[in-house]
């Protein structure tokens, strides 16, 4: 069953995953929309973002930004539209960028909206390229990495939202771009549409080998949103100096225990003593917020003039948003994951 107007739709988390999340983990409930009273708006969500930070508000460890209790919405970015409105700053009709999560409907009393007017002309691109994957690309690659002409970057889930950011920006600074992604039509992709210099399957049984030929200078820049195996593979390649912007570890979310094998923590912190390594995690809202505008406007030009390229991977229909971000955590999206609640925008 589609958006209707007077129903609303919430996924709500119904228990706390062990391991990988499963169906059983969400509970789809449907209630009457509410009513805005002064000074609120009603807004209707068009566009849900998942992303695999969700995967961490599933778990009640401690961690950057709080839980989703057990029986509340789950969380997630979203455009909407405001559909009736008692706020003089929202008219009925506009589009807002909001965080509204898994659910068709939402009060606001506005704190917190940001207005992206009335006739966008792609308006869930504020999940993606011009909202908080792009901004974290921006921001990871630019202030920590501080990207140089003729320097070596490589970069992890590189045609996902942050990872297809991240090599473009660096091409523009005149990095030389290693990207590493799952299979042979996403390297591809990153080659021939987003500009990457090469493109590695980590699939590849010999992937660490690969790795080593295609940076022949080693690598200055890594940015990290994986972990695991690709990081193993590029540590020993780092150069003195390297740069590491870390801003997720999605190889490890689903993990119940610390991996098996030898202690690695010995080697990583000598490398990182001995090359004068930066590695240095960020939140993007905790850290950067304050340089939303900077993004906006340098990202709004890029796009516009077509030297940044982004691809959106779009399911319709507020029903498959689980099993679209159980899919979405084990490398089977292409491009950034949006929900489309319906045709009606």
């Amino acid at each position: 069953m589609g958006q209707q107007t007077h129903r609303n739709r919430r996924w709500v988390l119904a228990s706390r995953p062990h391991g990988a999340p499963t169906a059983s983990n969400f509970r789809l409930e449907e209630n009457e929309v509410a009513r805005p009273r002064e000074g609120e708006v009603l807004l209707r969500t068009v566009y849900l973002s998942l992303d695999p930070y969700m995967r961490g508000r599933m778990s009640d460890e401690p961690s950057y930004s709080p839980p989703v209790d057990i029986g509340d919405v789950m969380v997630g970015g979203t455009v909407s539209r405001v559909v009736e409105s008692n706020h003089p700053n929202y008219p009925a009709g506009e589009w807002v960028l909001s965080y509204s999560g898994w659910q068709d409907y939402d009060l606001s009393n506005g704190e917190g909206l940001v207005k992206l007017g009335h006739n966008p002309e792609h308006p869930s691109w504020a999940l993606g390229v011009l909202g908080m994957p792009g901004f974290t690309a921006y921001m990871g690659l630019l202030d920590i990495g501080q990207p140089k002409q003729g320097e070596t970057l490589a970069v992890a889930a590189a045609t996902g939202p942050v990872g297809a950011t991240v090599g473009q920006i660096g091409k523009l600074k005149g990095c030389r771009v290693v990207g590493v992604a799952g299979g042979a039509e996403k390297c591809r992709h990153a080659i021939e549409v987003l500009g990457f210099d090469s493109c590695l399957d980590h699939y590849a049984k010999d992937f660490a080998a690969q790795l080593e030929k295609a940076c022949p200078q080693g690598i200055d820049i890594y940015y990290e949103n994986v972990g695991g195996k690709v990081f193993e593979a590029v540590l020993p390649l780092l150069n003195t100096s390297a740069r590491i912007p870390l801003c997720g570890l999605v190889s490890g979310y689903n993990a119940t225990h610390l991996p098996e094998g030898p202690d690695r923590l010995p080697l990583l912190m000598a490398t990182l003593l001995k090359k004068r390594i930066r590695l240095q995690g960020f939140i993007i809202s905790q850290d950067y917020g304050h340089r939303i505008h900077e993004f906006q406007q340098e990202m709004g030009r890029w796009v516009k003039e077509g030297k940044i390229h982004y691809r959106e991977q779009v399911t319709l229909g507020l029903e498959n948003a689980p099993e679209t971000f159980i899919g979405l955590l084990t490398g089977k999206n292409f491009g950034k994951v949006v929900i489309q609640l319906t045709d009606e925008v």
